[in-house]
């Protein structure tokens, strides 16, 4: 067993954050943090959370307005511009990531994905209206001079969580699937669609963004820390299907259990996911930020995959 504490099993405390993960610090008279992105293109986060808004002739176009800290994102805007909020695009339907859009004031036109649409009318949710405007494949959002370009690549964390890209400001957006420096959130950021999780990271490095948003977590992204985690995620991958093949089911299991195929199966994956961490950990728990919080998570969501996709 590696030096980590398990799923249900409290650390004295978590390994430190390592200093490439982290980003500037938080203004606590503020609570927020401003970082301007390119023209008229600016990131807000609390470092925890992200939304970027980017202002026009007339307006300002919000991508995803949580919750947390819908209130200091009208106040980062206010820093910027007196001008309204007249769009807000939906990256995905969550309520963490859109559930602050009445926050934001008067009656903006609400932009996404038909599947965002979907689930949202199914949802009735008061606090995530239903957009107004949406599209299945790709759609141009041109207001004034400035331009964003949404696209649809299937499912991975959810079905209608979308590609947000600004091609002259050469920022990308697309969250909880890349976390820079970070290890994703736990069981792969809860995807739905594993291999398309994958097929999702691979995706997002061929875009030509200088600057990546990924929703969550401190600072802004790079090409290297999407091709870290695409390396991470190849790791993982390989040490749960070397040991879903090398562990042998029923060893270690008092003989009386073994008329409960459930406690059979149960100990056969635990110690499936034991031999995964332990192969990953000796490489990963210095370059990931957060390895130990959710290692055991990711390998377990690993080995679901590659048994049942």
């Amino acid at each position: 067993m590696p030096a980590l504490a398990p799923i249900g099993v409290r650390p004295d405390r978590y390994l430190p954050i390592m200093e490439s993960a982290k980003a500037p610090p938080i203004d606590p008279a503020k609570g927020y943090r401003l970082q301007q992105l390119g023209r008229g293109l600016f990131l807000v986060t609390e470092n925890a959370y992200q939304s970027m808004f980017l202002v026009y002739e007339t307006g300002v176009v919000v991508v995803d307005a949580p919750p947390t800290y819908a209130k200091h994102l009208r106040a980062a805007i206010a820093e910027v511009t007196s001008l309204p909020v007249t769009h807000v695009v939906y990256s995905h339907s969550h309520i963490d990531h859109i559930g602050g859009v009445k926050e934001l004031g008067g009656q903006p036109i609400l932009i996404a994905q038909e599947e965002t649409a979907r689930l949202l009318t199914r949802a009735r949710d008061p606090n995530r209206p239903v957009p107004s405007v949406t599209f299945k494949d790709r759609y141009k959002l041109q207001v004034g001079t400035q331009r964003l370009e949404l696209s649809y690549h299937g499912v991975a964390h959810e079905p209608g969580n979308i590609f947000i890209y600004a091609p002259e400001q050469r920022v990308l957006m697309v969250v909880d699937v890349v976390f820079p420096g970070w290890m994703p959130w736990r069981r792969l950021a809860l995807a739905q669609d594993v291999p398309g999780y994958f097929d999702q990271v691979a995706e997002i490095d061929r875009v030509p963004f200088e600057t990546l948003i990924g929703g969550h977590v401190s600072r802004v992204g790079t090409h290297a820390d999407v091709r870290l985690q695409l390396e991470f995620m190849a790791d993982l991958k390989s040490a749960a299907a070397t040991a879903l093949k090398t562990t042998e089911i029923g060893r270690e299991i008092d003989p009386a259990d073994k008329a409960n195929p459930w406690a059979v199966f149960d100990n056969y994956i635990d110690r499936v996911v034991v031999q995964c961490v332990n192969t990953l950990t000796p490489k990963w728990q210095s370059r990931l930020a957060a390895y130990d919080v959710y290692i055991w998570d990711q390998c377990y969501a690993m080995e679901q995959s590659l048994r049942i996709d």
